[in-house]
């Protein structure tokens, strides 16, 4: 299939997502129907596209921020206790480990791109190492600056993002996040940066077996409190949370390779398959089989797929 500019199939403005230059969807499905690709991995940033009909996502929360652009249809979600609506061209916000559902508007169907950036890679790109998470109330936001940056983002999902590139861009999503909360620092204290990043850094590297809190004492320097505290301020999220989230990413990318949902279990920590589903649904809305069915139907777009 040709590549097709998403202005002229979903009537986006030519110069919604980067300067004059709309996005290229190549190698979609033809046929209808619901479908989900994902972009080669970058480091703490996962990438994709989805083309939904109805209420899709049951409600669930992620550990990460998922910053997107609405490109056809109209984006309706329930976050903080209201109905939300993003119509093309919006960008939408979601702040780390807040519940929320996903789906269709209209019965036209929904297509949006989304990235999930991890807490630790916005806070890379910050020039001050006490500022907490920035917390974005209004969930969907309309800003060219920010548009821009998320546009260069996601405007290319069949390649990865060039280093220097990357950087520039999460700076210009950092300051654009500041900007939409409204103030420098949206959570007194001042943040142990340092100790948070050893910690999640050393869990990360022992996904595959249970961590103590001890441990994670040694490594930080900070107690078993503090460090729970520390943790949220500065990730959004506790250190078990974190861990669990982790663990269901390689599983996610296990099945995107064909595993078995057993195997993708077993190999990630998981006491038996009934425990992985129950997480992996309450952290994604879908259940693994859901997940892997969408991958086999995904694949006459000779892409990977994987689910929110």
């Amino acid at each position: 299939m040709t590549a097709i500019s998403i202005s002229a199939r979903q009537g986006v403005p030519e110069d919604a997502l980067s300067d004059g230059a709309a996005i290229d969807l190549e190698r979609l499905c033809g046929a209808p129907g619901d479908g989900i690709r994902v972009a080669p991995a970058v480091d703490g940033i996962e990438r994709i596209e989805a083309r939904l009909h109805g209420k899709f996502f049951e409600p669930h929360r992620h550990d990460t921020y998922a910053i997107g652009v609405t490109l056809g249809g109209v984006q309706t979600f329930q976050y903080r206790g209201e109905s939300r609506f993003s119509n093309p061209g919006s960008i939408i916000i979601l702040h780390p480990d807040e519940i929320h559902d996903g789906g269709a508007g209209t019965e036209i169907g929904l297509r949006y791109r989304m990235m999930y950036l991890q807490p630790e890679r916005l806070l890379a790109a910050l020039d001050e190492t006490d500022r907490s998470l920035p917390f974005v109330a209004a969930p969907v936001v309309g800003d060219e600056a920010l548009r821009l940056a998320v546009g260069e983002a996601v405007m290319d999902l069949d390649n990865g993002i060039d280093e220097l590139a990357l950087d520039d861009i999460l700076v210009r999503i950092a300051e654009g996040l500041y900007r939409h909360a409204g103030t420098k620092d949206a959570k007194p204290g001042k943040a142990d940066k340092h100790a948070v990043l050893q910690a999640s850094e050393f869990l990360r590297a022992n996904l595959e077996r249970p961590v103590g809190s001890q441990e994670l004492e040694v490594v930080s320097g900070l107690d078993r409190f503090t460090l729970a505290r520390q943790f949220r301020r500065v990730l959004g999220t506790s250190p078990h949370r974190y861990l669990l989230m982790r663990r269901l990413e390689r599983a996610r990318q296990m099945i995107a390779r064909g595993e078995s949902l057993a195997g993708a279990a077993l190999e990630t920590g998981f006491a038996d398959q009934a425990h992985f589903t129950r997480h992996f649904k309450r952290a994604y809305g879908l259940t693994p089989g859901r997940w892997a069915s969408l991958a086999v139907a995904g694949q006459c777009c000779h892409q990977s797929f994987i689910g929110l």
